[in-house]
């Protein structure tokens, strides 16, 4: 584990989901490691009416729905697509379910325009051809055909990235649960792969990227759609916030404590942003980040990594000001603008009427600002 830069959450959790398949007596779905009752509690965590000898920690923070309406997506024939704006732990919510359901989630195909059908389907050992002729020996397949053949999860991120030529090679594994392989026509070993009970597909879209690959009719009706929505409440936000934080600390040994009142400016200021950009007549007026969770974080942890190399081994109001004007101005001069706007309309007032931590951000700001200028 501390020789790899990001485990898997079937790695990273190994011993506790070992664990709760021990302990799970409820019924599982084809070939399902853990029950969806597990399945959720490992997700979300365990509560004292559970009776369980130890705790489980909640690992994604969302409406419990969400989580249940995801698992019996994947129980049924349908496939699943979460979508919903940047950074709302789509992606992550995608990687647990599949670590639970399968103890394997790293049977990915990330969607771009460069995508291809090969990406989905299968490809070819092109040295291998050569030297014995296509078999199923030399066909390399792909995430979704390993995941078919396992009887697990495949997942595909970004869907809409991808082109409407390689989302349509979906529908066919979606609906008929096979993949036919005509160059293997005349192989003893058929040219079908059929999915084995337990498959299913987990597939992510980016709300903001609508109009980019729209999905066809006949592939949206192969899926069931859960919407995440952004995380607004400011207690859920920070149970995120911190959580992602103590695993930066942890990864790089890094002995600190967020002071609860940094992290109230923080939360503070992408509230502030948020309802400036929800009221902004025009995407002019408003900043390019989608102000998510996962951006928040990045800010959080930027500002805490800096702190440790190069400040004094604490996190201040200065650089956290620092940290959110270089991550969140990627349009110059627009967003510098819209910041500097932020910091003279709001924060300091606020500043005047508070002090404090508030005072030292307007400073960190107002010179991040005059250095990006």
């Amino acid at each position: 584990m501390s020789e790899l830069l990001r485990a898997p959450a079937e790695m990273k959790y190994a011993e506790e989901l070992d664990w709760l398949e021990s302990i799970d007596d409820g019924p599982k779905p084809f070939a399902w490691r853990l029950s969806p009752k597990m399945v959720r509690l490992f997700i979300l965590g365990s509560e004292r009416a559970d009776g369980l000898d130890r705790p489980v920690a909640q690992k994604w923070f969302g409406d419990r729905s969400f989580v249940e309406r995801s698992i019996v997506t994947l129980a049924s024939d349908r496939g699943l697509l979460l979508i919903g704006d940047p950074g709302t732990g789509k992606s992550w919510l995608a990687e647990l379910l599949s670590a639970a359901i399968s103890r394997n989630s790293t049977l990915v195909v990330q969607g771009t325009a460069g995508t291809t059908e090969d990406h989905i389907k299968y490809s070819w050992n092109v040295s291998m051809v050569i030297a014995k002729g296509q078999s199923r020996e030399s066909m390399i397949p792909s995430p979704i055909m390993t995941a078919m053949e396992a009887g697990a999860i495949g997942r595909f991120e970004e869907l809409t990235r991808s082109t409407s030529d390689v989302q349509d090679a979906l529908i066919s594994i979606l609906s008929e649960k096979y993949i036919s392989v005509p160059e293997l026509a005349g192989d003893d070993n058929g040219n079908i792969v059929f999915a084995k009970p337990g498959f299913s597909v987990i597939a992510t879209a980016n709300s903001r990227d609508r109009g980019v690959n729209d999905l066809s009719s006949a592939l949206k009706r192969r899926f069931n759609f859960v919407r995440i929505p952004v995380v607004t409440n400011k207690k859920s936000e920070a149970e995120i916030v911190r959580f992602r934080t103590e695993e930066l600390l942890r990864r790089h040994q890094i002995e600190l404590d967020v002071p609860p009142t940094l992290l109230d400016v923080l939360l503070q200021s992408f509230a502030d942003l948020r309802a400036s950009a929800a009221a902004a007549g025009s995407d002019d007026e408003k900043l390019e980040s989608a102000l998510s969770t996962a951006e928040q974080i990045g800010v959080l942890e930027d500002a805490i990594l800096h702190g440790n190399f190069f400040g004094e081994r604490a996190l201040t109001a200065h650089t956290l000001a620092s940290s959110l004007v270089g991550s969140l101005a990627r349009r110059d001069p627009e967003d510098l603008a819209i910041l500097n706007k932020y910091l003279h309309g709001v924060v300091e007032p606020r500043s005047k009427e508070e002090g404090g931590s508030w005072t030292e951000f307007l400073e960190g700001g107002r010179d991040a600002i005059a250095t990006l200028s």
